[in-house]
């Protein structure tokens, strides 16, 4: 282990000016502009392009992927905050057992050139080892990175959208950090927003997650931002699931705003005024602010779309944590009862919306409710003359290979479902030895509002084919073509009176309850 040399916090770094606008109107073709969000080798940047980063149009690379994943704590970091809007200062928090490193930033959509706009960088710095970690709360197994502050960034030129931090030591290895720079208003937009809370749930720096305990001990009852995510690349699933929704989101041109889940529950009004509403990815852990501010908006007349599956399975609450207020998210995920909230009777409860101590089915704003684990299967279509699925060329019975998994949905057809709702997709297979189905789904509000709900977790990584297994360019193109006619769709306003939905629920034999042994 090499000796550390002291540092000092940076403030007010050079900011390299973005010029980067949502649906940038230079952009590749889409197949190469939403290329694997996978680890990949990435090329050097020279002078030339430097220079061209910096231009009213700039050039778009895949310098922010990075093919030297540390594995071993050569390197790691996390960001003081998940979100902010422009102007906000974040803090970088980095620990590496190497000599010293560089980090770079970039914002992720559909560029000229790739799918990265580099927009910053630190240059050399020296780096050190921080200290292990260590229980915020011994009780709950919350674990943190107790770290100092490494750099301290401006964000003022940077728009609002998906970034990615990329590391590189001295010697090669290399992290990523996800962050977003959340947008003022989501008035006139469809508003993307990120699941991190998920994110941090499946997260196992340090040992601990809602899933697991270090050498095994019980999980976490509550688990904090303020340490890196395991990996070297980030986060749980946002290079497969989130970043492919955001490259094609950017392809069509319309206007968007960019969100975390986290900003939904900290400011019930931040969808006010969108006109549609995206769910990127796997999206199981809600708070009931988060709830509320969706329903609220689509009782408004938003549009929305999930695109994933195990949507809003769970219930959590957000306390405060080392330097903001929404840092820690708590899970009793595996003994409900051991919450203290349990028995108030509070809503607030951290267990299964559908479950005591106040029921809260999920499947009233979603349209279903997650079934099965594993699962993999294909997506047949049911209902081919659906508006969404035009330019897809799908016929009824036509198989998606592929496309359902590892996680899907169900429809319950009983008093608290969402009416008028059309069935999408009908996908007979058997979970852990039950006969069942899987559905996607589409149903229209009074407000105006349609919903969209994909019911499987391979939507996203099915964009850029990088799920568990190869899913081939039929299932990559299908997605892709789906995921632009949506969102173009949801800018021009609410869909329901252009689109109305087609109940068709009479015609599947689905039980209102669930015959599905529990995993």
């Amino acid at each position: 282990m090499k000796a550390q040399a002291a540092r000092t916090w940076m403030v007010g770094l050079v900011v390299t000016p973005l010029l980067v606008g949502c649906g940038s109107a230079s952009h590749l073709p889409v197949r190469d502009a939403e290329q694997a969000m996978g680890v990949l080798p990435a090329p050097r940047t020279s002078a030339a392009d430097s220079a061209e980063k910096a231009a009213p149009e700039p050039r778009g690379s895949e310098d922010w992927r990075i093919s030297n994943p540390a594995q071993h704590g050569e390197i790691a970091a996390y960001t003081t905050l998940a979100s902010g809007t422009p102007g906000t200062r974040v803090g970088l928090k980095v620990s590496t057992t190497e000599g010293g490193y560089d980090a770079s930033a970039y914002r992720i959509g559909s560029y000229e050139g790739g799918t990265g706009a580099f927009v910053w960088e630190s240059g050399f710095r020296r780096g050190r080892e921080q200290s292990p970690p260590r229980y915020a709360s011994y009780e709950r197994r919350t674990v943190i990175a107790p770290w100092k502050r490494d750099l301290t960034i401006d964000t003022t030129t940077w728009l609002p959208g998906f970034y990615v931090l990329r590391l590189r030591t001295d010697t090669g290895f290399e992290a990523q950090v996800p962050y977003v720079v959340t947008s003022p208003t989501a008035k006139g937009t469809v508003a993307l927003v990120a699941p991190v809370t998920t994110w941090q749930a499946y997260n196992e720096w340090g040992g601990y997650s809602l899933y697991a305990g270090a050498n095994g001990d019980t999980p976490s009852h509550a688990v904090s931002f303020d340490r890196p995510y395991n990996g070297a690349t980030g986060a749980n699933d946002y290079r497969t699931a989130a970043l492919p929704i955001v490259v094609r989101a950017e392809k069509t041109g319309v206007p968007l705003s960019y969100f975390t889940n986290i900003d939904l529950a900290t400011t019930p009004k931040a969808l006010k005024g969108a006109r549609g509403y995206v769910s990127m990815g796997h999206d199981e852990y809600w708070t009931n602010e988060m709830r509320d501010a969706v329903l609220g908006a689509r009782d408004a007349g938003t549009n929305l779309a999930f695109l994933g599956a195990n949507t809003m399975y769970w219930r959590i609450r957000l306390e405060a944590g080392l330097e903001d207020a929404a840092r820690v998210v708590v899970g009793y995920r595996h003994s409900a009862h051991l919450d203290p909230l349990y028995a108030q009777g509070s809503v607030d409860t951290t267990a299964q919306f559908r479950q005591p101590p106040v029921p809260r089915p999920e499947h009233d704003l979603l349209g279903m409710q997650y079934e099965c684990y594993p699962v993999d299967t294909d997506y047949v279509i049911a209902s081919p003359a659906w508006w969404g699925f035009r330019g897809t060329g799908v016929r009824r019975g036509d198989h998606v290979h592929g496309l359902v998994g590892p996680e899907a949905d169900r429809v319950y057809p009983d008093g608290r479902l969402p009416r008028p709702l059309q069935i999408l997709s009908h996908s007979p297979y058997s979970c852990r030895g039950v006969t069942t189905t899987t559905q996607s789904v589409y149903y229209t509000s009074t407000s105006g509002a349609g919903v969209f709900n994909a019911g499987t977790l391979r939507w996203g990584c099915a964009m850029v084919d990088r799920c568990e297994r190869p899913l081939g360019d039929a299932t990559l193109d299908f997605t892709r073509t789906v995921t632009g006619t949506l969102v173009e769709e949801f800018a021009r306003g609410p869909v329901a009176a252009r689109h109305p939905a087609r109940d068709n629920v009479a015609d599947f034999d689905l039980s209102t309850v669930n015959t599905v042994p529990a995993s």
